[in-house]
């Protein structure tokens, strides 16, 4: 497939300068990692959640890690959950099913990154594809993702 249409025309509206690297196909982000040999902590995974009034944020954390729904319903102070696969294909149309990229912004999504992600000097994320991702700067992925509430939204997976 490919990166996704509308995930490739906002960085490139941006020009924000990226690499795409090819791996075998994968599912888990922490698969993802070992197969493209690039470390955990800076593989961002983008996981989709849905508040009590219907909204859906993307909960950006690193591959290492998982959200902590505690902490994450504790900062938004109300309760949230998993967004069911329909939505995820419905809000995601040009991706692959499982393969969210971390960018909200082109997808009108709001985004919530986990401040772990702040100090990685290089970023790498799911194109919308089980096969590729995109290398970015840490600068760059932040450019990505303006507007992006933070906080500590994980822990170690």
């Amino acid at each position: 497939m490919g990166m996704a249409i509308t995930l490739q025309d906002y960085i490139s509206d941006l020009g924000i300068a990226y690499e795409v690297l090819t791996h075998p196909t994968r599912y888990t982000s922490s698969k993802i990692a070992q197969s493209a040999h690039i470390p955990g902590a800076g593989l961002a995974k983008g996981v989709l959640v849905q508040d009590e009034d219907g909204g859906y944020m993307l909960v950006v954390v690193p591959a290492t890690s998982h959200v902590d729904f505690k902490r994450l319903q504790e900062f938004l102070d109300q309760p949230v959950e998993m967004a069911a696969e329909s939505a995820i294909a419905k809000l995601f149309g040009d991706c692959d099913a499982g393969a969210v990229p971390p960018i909200g912004n082109p997808y009108g999504i709001d985004v919530l990154l986990d401040e772990t992600l702040m100090n990685e000097s290089e970023i790498y994320f799911e194109a919308g594809d089980h096969t590729d991702l995109i290398h970015v700067s840490g600068d760059d992925f932040h450019r990505l993702t303006r507007g992006a509430a933070y906080g500590a939204f994980s822990h170690p997976g």
